[in-house]
């Protein structure tokens, strides 16, 4: 189950791909991370799911990463005694704490942290932004509103507040049983939706104690005015262009896309690219020219992985998608551009022995065109720091911990193997070369580098390499 392509496809798991066959057909056609989105699963329904993901794992012997994404605050309207109106531009409607049924002139908001929180000049975007409004007088429990950009506003209707930082927590109650429910069922990743400051993380954090790795989606403007700090505490990060595209002008996603990708390899930490990159594919069997572009662009840029939502979760073509990704993914990475974009976005290490080692290991692979880069990680982080150079050979993660290896399934370029932990140096080498010859990276005669820490077992002290070869007996044993 090598995969050919150095970027990742994370999918997310739904109606359209709710049973065992259909989401081992997923697995072997490419894709190496599952997400299950808790704003459509219930509790019984995730634990059904990661059931079936950890026995197709046994079943391939190989490390499958399962993200589970909190629902975050969903903010909306109240409900009309007409079931809704036609707002025209320059209407003027009120948002109350009144539960009474709505009209044309108001509307509950039943969120009273929104009201307190919104002021004069505010934008307040209804239904993914088909209604826009602008607040023009504040009271009390109540905000009154100019309607700037006409359309139909209904019952239950999202809200989106671009210009108002909201001051509570991104996690709802429901947003906490679904962790712990997640947590107890040993998930690897955890995405935290709304994001607005590093607060938001590091509550999560604080809940999973290391028990899972915290992705932080990049979904509102809030987020991009304290990007730095949120990426500095988060494990990984998501450019979440869906939300992000209604709260912002849809013309700076991209260049947020780039700006988020590249900031996140500075620093070592995978970022995904998601939404609507193969939209058509949910009711067309192939996707457009754009769509194939876009994926492309995300591959480009050394994004560690892309994300397939309503394409694989409720779809009609579910296998197509994730088999059309996968082949975008593996052109690129051929393309002889890739290489040279890849290489000019590479940063200057950081100033640690491991990173100088990880920068070190790639110049000499490049150099000597070695076959593959072995990483010997217990937590991960030596083949995370090897992954941020983004080197040319393949790395492969030998670990003694099913969790970390099923973390790192997200990470760019790194083929995770739970293997024990090496004795010493000679078993290290090894057994590096065993599993490189039988993973299908190098055959006798090959070279390989090795990275490593020493004493080994110690999180966090990859401070050797060694250039070994693989003979012919690396290849046979157990």
């Amino acid at each position: 189950m090598r995969r050919m392509r150095r970027c990742k496809i994370l999918a997310t798991l739904g109606p359209a791909s709710d049973t065992r066959e259909i989401i081992g057909r997923l697995f072997v056609a490419g894709v190496d991370v599952f997400r299950i989105n808790m704003s459509h699963a219930s509790h019984d329904g995730m634990r059904e799911r990661i059931r079936m993901i950890r026995s197709l794992e046994e079943e391939y012997r190989r490390p499958i990463g399962i993200l589970v994404d909190l629902q975050g605050p969903k903010l909306r309207v109240g409900l009309f005694a007409e079931g809704g109106h036609v707002l025209e531009k320059g209407d003027m409607i009120t948002f109350d704490s009144d539960a009474t049924a709505g009209t044309k002139s108001r509307v509950c908001l039943p969120h009273p942290e929104i009201l307190q929180s919104l002021e004069i000049g505010h934008r307040v975007l209804v239904d993914d932004g088909k209604v826009s409004l602008m607040v023009t007088k504040v009271a009390k429990g109540s905000a009154e509103l100019r309607v700037t950009v006409a359309g139909r506003i209904s019952n239950k209707k999202g809200v989106s507040l671009p210009d108002t930082t909201i001051p509570t927590s991104a996690m709802t109650p429901k947003d906490r049983a679904d962790l712990d429910a997640a947590l107890n069922e040993g998930v690897d990743w955890i995405a935290v939706s709304f994001v607005q400051r590093p607060e938001d993380v590091a509550e999560v954090k604080k809940i999973a104690r290391g028990r899972a790795l915290v992705l932080a989606k990049i979904e509102k403007p809030q987020a991009i005015a304290r990007l730095a700090e949120i990426m500095e505490i988060s494990d990984a990060l998501m450019v979440a262009r869906g939300d992000l595209g209604v709260e912002m002008p849809l013309e700076k996603v991209p260049g947020l896309q780039k700006r988020i990708t590249r900031m996140a390899r500075r620093l070592g930490k995978p970022v995904v690219v998601a939404t609507q990159m193969l939209e058509s594919m949910i009711t067309s069997p192939v996707p457009t020219r754009a769509e194939v572009s876009d994926v492309a662009t995300a591959v480009f840029e050394g994004a560690d992985a892309v994300m397939l939502s309503a394409e694989s979760a409720s779809g009609s073509f579910p296998i197509e998608a994730v088999e059309t990704m996968n082949r975008i993914a593996e052109e690129v990475e051929r393309d002889s551009i890739y290489r040279q974009v890849i290489n000019a976005q590479r940063s200057k290490p950081e100033a640690t022995g491991a990173d100088a080692i990880a920068a070190g290991a790639r110049d000499m692979a490049e150099t000597l065109e070695l076959k593959a880069i072995a990483a010997w990680t217990a937590s991960g982080s030596t083949a995370l720091r090897i992954a941020r150079e983004r080197p040319e050979p393949p790395v492969m993660a030998l670990t003694p911990n099913k969790d970390a290896a099923r973390r790192l399934c997200l990470v760019w370029g790194v083929h995770p193997v739970v293997t024990k932990d090496a004795y010493d140096v000679d078993d290290m080498a090894m057994r590096a070369c065993k599993f490189a010859s039988r993973e299908g990276f190098a055959k006798e005669g090959d070279r390989i580098i090795i990275v490593a820490g020493v004493p080994f077992g110690t999180p966090g002290a990859t401070n050797m390499m060694r250039i070994a070869f693989v003979r012919s007996e690396a290849a046979s044993g157990s």
